[in-house]
C-alpha cells in the first residue's frame, strides 16, 4: 500500500488475505418484496459475517497487515460496536492483543461481545470524551498499532472485497444493477465497495445512506469539501454516528460516488420490520438504511434492480422488538 489513494487491485489484494477467514455472504431477495416494489432488491446480508456485520472484512485485513514482529505489542482501536468486535474477533485469530476503546451507550450486545471475542474494552462517554484522544493515548503507551475505524486504506480495502463479492454474484445472476447503496458513517464502508465494485460493474452507480441529520458524506459530495454534523444530533443507528467523512474515505467518495441519500429513524424502524417479514433476515438500525431509501423512494427502484447493503445485525432485543412493534 501506498501514500496514494487505495485501488481496485489492493482491494483484490486485500480479498487474498481474507480468502480463508471471511464469509462470503449471500445475495438475497424476495419475489413478493420485488412485486410490491416494483424492481428488483438485492440485499447482501453482511449481519452474516463473522462477528455480525462487514467490519471483521477490514479489521483482518488491517491486523494481517502488521508485521509479524510488530504484532506483539498488539492494537487498539475506537468504535462504537461493530469496529470493535471486529477487531477483537481478528485480533484473536492472529494471535495479536486487542484494546477497543467503546462508548458507554453502545447496545449492550456489542459490548458483551467484543469481550467474548477476548477484547480488552475501556468505555467512555461518547458526548465528553475524545475517543481518538484515548486512543492516542493507549497506543503510545503500549506501543501498539493504531486500527483506525474507517480511514485507513487497509481498512477500506478490506471492506471494499464487499463490492467484489457483489460484481461476481450479481453476474452469475444474470443482471447488471443500476444502483449500489451502502450506510455511511465515516465511509470506509461505501467507499471501499465503489471500489470492489469498478472493474466488474463500472456502470453501476453507488450512493452513501446516512440518518438524518448526520448526513455529512451526502452534504460533503454536494458541497465539494468537508461538511460536519451538528454534535447535538441524534439517532438509534449507533453505528452511523461518525461526525464527518474521513480523509482518505471522502476522497474516494468524490471520485466514485454518485451521491448520498438520508433516512430517518422511523423510516429505519420500518425497514428492519420489513427486511425482517419479507428477507427473514435480523438488521440493526444502521443495516437497514440502504433498505429504507428504497423503501421510502428517495432511491428509486421501478423497473429497476438495486442492490444493497445490509451492514450488520447486532441489535438489542428491545430495539428490535420496539422496530417490529411500530411497524
Amino acid at each position: 500500500m501506498t501514500d496514494a489513494l487505495p485501488t481496485h487491485d489492493d482491494v483484490r489484494r486485500a480479498a487474498e488475505r481474507i480468502r480463508d477467514v471471511a464469509i462470503v455472504t449471500p445475495l438475497i431477495e424476495s419475489s413478493l418484496l420485488n412485486e410490491e416494489l416494483g424492481g428488483r432488491l438485492l440485499v447482501k446480508c453482511e449481519m452474516l459475517q463473522k462477528t455480525g456485520s462487514f467490519k471483521f472484512r477490514g479489521a483482518y485485513n488491517r491486523i494481517a497487515m502488521i508485521a509479524k514482529a510488530k504484532r506483539k505489542d498488539g492494537v487498539v482501536a475506537f468504535s462504537s460496536g461493530n469496529h470493535a468486535q471486529g477487531v477483537a474477533a481478528a485480533a484473536k485469530l492472529l494471535g495479536v492483543k486487542a484494546c477497543l476503546i467503546m462508548p458507554k451507550d453502545a447496545p449492550a450486545t456489542k459490548i458483551d461481545n467484543t469481550r467474548a471475542y477476548g477484547g480488552e474494552v475501556v468505555l467512555y462517554d461518547r458526548f465528553k470524551d475524545s475517543r481518538e484522544e484515548i486512543g492516542a493515548r493507549i497506543a503510545a503507551e503500549r506501543g501498539s498499532t493504531l486500527i483506525k475505524p474507517y480511514d485507513d486504506p487497509g481498512i477500506i480495502t478490506g471492506q471494499g472485497t464487499i463490492g467484489l463479492e457483489i460484481a461476481a454474484q450479481a453476474t452469475a445472476l444474470g443482471v447488471r444493477p443500476d444502483a449500489v447503496l451502502a450506510a455511511c458513517s465515516g465511509g470506509g464502508l461505501v467507499s471501499g465497495v465503489a471500489l470492489g465494485l469498478m472493474a466488474g460493474l463500472p456502470e453501476t452507480e453507488v450512493y452513501s445512506v446516512e440518518p438524518a441529520g448526520l448526513d455529512d458524506m451526502a452534504r460533503s459530495l454536494a458541497s465539494g469539501r468537508h461538511e460536519t454534523n451538528d454534535p447535538a444530533a441524534r439517532t438509534i443507528c449507533d453505528a452511523l454516528m461518525a461526525p464527518t467523512p474521513g480523509d482518505i474515505t471522502f476522497a474516494v467518495a468524490r471520485q466514485r460516488l454518485k451521491g448520498g441519500l438520508a433516512v430517518t429513524d422511523t423510516e429505519v424502524k420500518r425497514a428492519m420490520a420489513l427486511a425482517f417479514r419479507h428477507l427473514k433476515i435480523v438488521c440493526e438500525p444502521g443495516g437497514a438504511v440502504g433498505i429504507a431509501a428504497v423503501m421510502t423512494g428517495r432511491m428509486p427502484i421501478k423497473g429497476r434492480t438495486v442492490v444493497v447493503v445490509a451492514s450488520g445485525g447486532n441489535v438489542d432485543a428491545t430495539l428490535f422488538r420496539e422496530a417490529l412493534g411500530a411497524a
